[in-house]
């Protein structure tokens, strides 16, 4: 399948596995890739997620891809005029679809073009040494789609953000660590391992308290500091009253881990 999808202990893993074609991305494998968060985003049993791309077994470390986004061959720009208002249709990640629980990012190799766009929807992100980031779209007469433009200028310094979107100037592991796009830069057969880590870590977590400090953190950016304060009191409230809420403190008191059940 070109979208492969799992769910082992709470944790999702999506890969997107086209390797023949730089895992880039045909119309169907973008529904597929929506059912896919869709289920992350619904399933009780998930609490966490893992995207990655399936490694390209001719290609060296060096030249692995994550994902090259759209596959430009595939992808039919003729539509109705009434399709533009279909704003929640086959909705993904990176455009349009509200899931708050933790995603996690495997980047195991170049993160070109809509594999960006991915990326910065994405909480924490794990990166191959050898991982390059890219937005070439201006290059095709075209531009970074899906959050592309918007969440580039809010996720790196402006002069940096402007060079990748106007230049199509590529960013090394080691520069987007610096600038704060990832998390974390380690050896490229540990990129998996590392991401799956730190997934089990978030999978331990309150689940409840990890939903609402997404959406609080994120939601947060864009509103004023009296509304943003205001949500964050009622939605602690909300899980104050929940059985993971008065299960952490008294786990705490009695010093023991607690047993979170997600209610």
């Amino acid at each position: 399948m070109p979208i492969d999808f799992d769910v082992t202990d709470k944790v999702a893993t999506i890969v997107i596995n086209r390797p023949e074609a730089l895992n880039s991305m045909t119309q169907p494998m973008y529904k597929a890739l929506s059912d896919a968060w869709i289920e992350v985003r619904d399933n009780p049993d998930i609490w966490v997620a893992v995207v990655t791309g399936a490694p390209q077994p001719s290609r060296p470390p060096e030249r692995q891809v994550f994902t090259a986004g759209a596959d430009l061959r595939s992808m039919n720009r003729e539509r109705g005029v009434d399709q533009y208002w279909q704003t929640q249709k086959d909705p993904i990640l990176n455009r349009g679809l509200d899931v708050w629980k933790p995603v996690v990012a495997a980047v195991n190799g170049l993160c070109l073009a809509g594999g960006m766009t991915l990326l910065m929807a994405t909480d924490i992100r794990i990166a191959s040494e050898h991982a390059m980031f890219d937005l070439s779209e201006v290059k095709r007469g075209i531009l970074p789609g899906n959050g592309g433009t918007h969440r580039t200028i809010r996720q790196l310094p402006y002069a940096i953000a402007m060079e990748m979107l106007l230049l199509a100037k590529r960013l090394t592991a080691e520069r987007a660590a610096h600038f704060g796009l990832i998390n974390e830069v380690v050896p490229h057969d540990k990129v998996m391992e590392v991401a799956m880590a730190r997934a089990r870590e978030l999978a331990s977590m309150a689940p409840l308290a990890t939903r609402a400090i997404k959406e609080l953190a994120v939601r947060g950016q864009y509103m004023e500091l009296n509304e943003s304060l205001r949500m964050e009191h009622m939605m602690a409230d909300k899980l104050h009253n929940t059985e993971d809420g008065k299960e952490g403190p008294r786990a705490f008191v009695e010093k023991r881990k607690a047993n979170f059940q997600g209610r």
